[in-house]
């Protein structure tokens, strides 16, 4: 019996416990996206206390779905928002689109060019992260890939150069970086970056935000390094790790 998930485990958890009809997928991302924001909260209290910023990177999957909850509670909080896709909307997973929807109703999405960033990509993201970042440091969120990627993050190198400049600049040392499941280039089952040894491909983070239980990718090689402090948030599906044999 392990505590310790690969993606494989985790998406049967996940599978068995909306097959139940116990609860649904739109539940189980609610829950996620709320997870995020109440982990915000504990790890830094004074963001709690006034509104803040926060840039939110949204993959092609649920886990920009969990950051468009994310997103859309901080907005709700009274922060000033900023949200990118990395994807085509009209792709979404059903149950991302509806919380990618519910956020068009509240703020702009700004879309990333699929699949290769260019550098007008860049640029675009450079200003809203740090236009007014002597002022006002954004928290970042990474809802990007989670444990779901099979390939390297390549393409988004316009972005990855431009988080890994800043974050090495003194003036820029209170930007607050959180991963939602896992750092977007950190494999879930290995800990090691996706197609390549290179740690660039990568979205280090000071805060990682997992649900149910920390997965394998945490406790190793480049994860172990990259994932900053890992929070477990539950989100109900206990009685569902049967499925993944972690209960005789």
């Amino acid at each position: 019996m392990t505590e310790l998930l690969t993606a494989a485990q985790m998406r049967a958890i996940e599978e068995a416990a909306i097959a139940s009809g116990e609860v649904t997928g739109l539940e189980l991302m609610e829950r996620a996206g709320r997870g995020v924001v109440e982990a915000i909260f504990e790890e830094w209290p004074e963001l709690k206390a006034t509104s803040h910023r926060a840039v939110v990177l949204c993959g092609p999957g649920n886990n920009g779905g969990d950051g468009f909850v994310a997103a859309r509670l901080l907005k709700e909080w009274s922060w000033e928002v900023e949200v990118f896709l990395y994807g085509d909307p009209e792709n979404l997973p059903p149950d991302a689109k509806v919380n990618y929807e519910r956020w068009c109703g509240m703020g702009e999405v700004r879309l990333l060019d699929f699949p290769n960033l260019t550098d007008a990509d860049g640029e675009s993201f450079n200003e809203a992260m740090y236009v007014r970042v002597r002022e006002d440091q954004p928290l970042l969120i990474d809802a990007l890939f989670g444990t779901g990627l099979t390939r390297s993050i390549e393409g988004l190198l316009p972005i990855l150069e431009l988080t890994d400049l800043y974050a090495a600049m003194p003036e820029l040392s209170d930007v607050r970086t959180v991963a939602v499941d896992i750092p977007s280039g950190i494999s879930s089952d290995t800990g090691e970056i996706v197609g390549t040894a290179d740690p660039r491909m990568a979205v280090p983070a000071n805060l990682t935000v997992t649900f149910h239980k920390q997965k394998i990718g945490h406790k190793n090689d480049w994860g172990r390094r990259l994932c900053g402090h890992v929070v477990v948030k539950d989100i109900g599906l206990g009685p569902w790790d049967r499925y993944a044999g972690i209960v005789e």
